[in-house]
């Protein structure tokens, strides 16, 4: 195309990310060029790509966040722009400075608007100076668990302890009563070292449940600057993100305020490029928290109430275009709801534990107003060396109750076995209610899911829950639910039940005493039957999996070791934290599960180990 912005785009990224990006960049005519680790060697990114480069193994420092190797094959490849997606080097001023410095062009904000949105006292600082609200707290930094007391008594509890460089909820620990806050000061220094190799922390007011609510910059060049609606991205574990939705459902004073805010401080950084202005939402009060200077992963629902290609406008906005449209333009075309839910290889059933695996059975919902941002297939392996996510499970609808409904019958039909997923618990929230009324907030999603589990372990999984439980939990390990209105409208022929003609009426039945395939039981299970329900009928309710084995804890689960906690000869209460494992960019903390004298440590911090290795003996 004689008006492509760039030759060729190098993508430094990997997954769905990486496709997403690509398919805008040869919609404009660019050629593109994919990296990847011995572990992606066979992902899609890597066929769909015009090239395809090999960085090194698969632990990221070797790999995607080994700027040297990335910037070596910009330059074999000739590209002459780089992408680099979402986590990674996506805020990294460094790499983007050393790509520019190369003639390459950086397809991201400008290095310094990096540099002053991506550490959060800096950013806070800047917010105060510009007049946007932020959450009550101090812009320094605190050195020790004594500043962390002091802020306490400065601005109560609970407090939330933050790294200052990072995000994600990576680094962040809330302190509810004074005797944690030295646990919660140490822990989250430590996660913030461990993540992004600063140690920086401070500490602001911790809100009980407001609303995470975010808004979607787009601003080029040339001094434009303008906002494309707002998200609803309160459904949080671990304080990451499950489920997004634009627009988010909020006062009409604080959508204005947010609007004209965001602007305002996207203005105030001089920012040129796509990005998020990060907000709470208490009443009729918003304050800000921090800006996503990136594209985000859940941008696709914002891309579909205002029809703009958010990834194709931030290529165009690299290359020197100017924006084609107003915020009028914007605005008036706004249309419907959107939701994003993230389909990830976890169990909620074991505080979302990371479950990395071998997908077996892979097969997505289609359908109008359905679309799914996926790289997995039959066979895909989700390696623990990187995050969890399988998929982007995105519906649009002209109202909330249409997009709810659809949401739920796509979940219905989405088939992957071979490992645990969270579609067993995003079914059942299609169906709760602080999610059908939208009340809900930052603190409403862990508790529910806790209490799933709870209701599952007692064989009971409640009125409300029993459909959403039951469906989600048979198409998440690749079985038909056994609901026979479910069974009937879901079109997976090739599932584990049998076909029964009677009377010409085709009946789908499973014979609960016969083995099944492959694909593991769910976190949920329903009293109707089911695929896990047969799986679990010997044996009864499914229960945590123990982290303890005799007189040894094991680690459930392959990762790094962070820390180990405690060292030979000391004593261990039972559900005391012994180490914390690394697995999928999350932090695991492993507890005893009987209490005793450490007798051996087995591994020391750095190592990597299996599932089921064990981490010290008591005696």
């Amino acid at each position: 195309m004689a008006d492509a912005p760039f030759r060729k785009i190098l993508v430094a990224n990997r997954s769905e990310i990486a496709i997403r990006v690509m398919r805008s960049a040869h919609e404009l005519g660019c050629e593109t060029v994919a990296v990847y680790s011995d572990a992606d060697r066979d992902a899609l990114h890597v066929r769909y790509a015009d090239e395809a480069y090999h960085l090194g193994p698969a632990a990221p420092s070797q790999s995607y966040l080994n700027a040297d190797k990335l910037l070596d094959v910009a330059r074999r490849a000739g590209a002459d722009a780089i992408h680099p997606g979402y986590g990674f080097f996506a805020e990294n001023a460094a790499f983007a400075r050393r790509a520019i410095a190369e003639g390459i062009t950086w397809i991201g904000p400008h290095p310094d608007a990096i540099d002053a949105m991506g550490d959060k006292i800096r950013s806070r600082q800047a917010m105060v100076a510009a007049g946007v609200p932020v959450v009550p707290g101090g812009t320094d930094s605190i050195a020790d668990a004594a500043a962390a007391r002091a802020a306490a008594e400065k601005y109560g509890l609970p407090l939330a302890l933050k790294a200052s460089g990072g995000g994600g909820g990576k680094g962040l620990k809330v302190a509810r009563t004074v005797e944690e806050l030295e646990s919660a000061f140490s822990t989250a220094q430590r996660e913030a070292s461990a993540y992004f190799g600063n140690p920086t922390i401070y500490a602001e007011r911790y809100l009980e449940n407001p609303k995470h609510v975010e808004l979607q910059i787009l601003a080029d060049k040339h001094g434009n600057v303008l906002h494309v609606g707002e998200r609803d991205c309160s459904l949080q574990r671990r304080h990451q993100k499950l489920w997004e939705e634009a627009p988010a459902l909020i006062p009409a004073v604080v959508r204005e305020g947010l609007r004209a805010a965001g602007v305002q401080a996207a203005k105030a950084i001089g920012y040129d490029s796509v990005g998020t202005i990060e907000c709470l939402v208490s009443g009729d009060a918003f304050y800000f928290l921090e800006m996503n200077t990136r594209i985000q992963v859940e941008h696709t629902v914002s891309e579909e109430i205002s029809g703009i290609d958010l990834v194709r406008e931030q290529i165009l906005v690299a290359a020197g275009r100017p924006l084609t449209f107003t915020q009028a333009e914007v605005e008036a075309g706004f249309r419907g709801h959107a939701i994003e839910v993230r389909v990830n290889a976890e169990d909620p059933a074991q505080n979302f534990r990371p479950a990395p695996g071998t997908v077996e059975r892979y097969k997505e919902p289609g359908g109008f107003g359905v679309r799914v941002d996926s790289a997995a297939y039959p066979g895909f392996t989700i390696t623990p060396d990187y995050d969890s996510m399988i998929a982007k499970l995105i519906v649009r609808g002209r109202n909330r109750e249409e997009t709810l409904a659809r949401l739920g019958r796509a979940i219905d039909e989405y088939v992957i076995t071979g490992v645990l997923t969270t579609l067993p618990l995003l079914r059942a929230l299609v169906d709760f209610g602080p999610v059908r009324d939208a009340s809900y907030g930052t603190a409403t999603l862990e508790p529910f899911a806790a209490s799933l589990t709870l209701r599952q372990a007692q064989g009971d999984t409640g009125a409300q829950g029993d459909r959403a439980a039951s469906n989600g939990v048979a198409h998440a390990t690749g079985g038909a639910s056994s609901s026979s209105a479910a069974s009937a409208s879901s079109p997976t022929p090739d599932d584990d039940t049998i076909r029964v003609e009677v009377n010409g009426r085709l009946f789908r039945v499973r014979f609960v005493d016969l083995p099944l395939p492959r694909g593991g039981a769910g976190s949920f299970t329903s009293r109707g039957g089911g695929a896990n329900a047969a799986v679990a009928k010997k044996g009864g309710p499914a229960r945590k999996s123990a982290t303890g084995v005799g007189n040894d804890v094991i680690s459930p689960m392959h990762g790094v070791v962070v820390e180990v906690m405690v060292a030979q000869g000391a004593s261990v209460a039972e559900g005391d934290v012994v180490a914390v494992i690394e697995a999928m960019k999350m932090m695991n903390e492993i507890r005893a599960h009987k209490a005793g004298t450490v007798a051996k440590v087995h591994v020391e911090p750095g190592a990597t180990i299996e599932a089921r290795t064990p981490l010290i003996t008591l005696a």
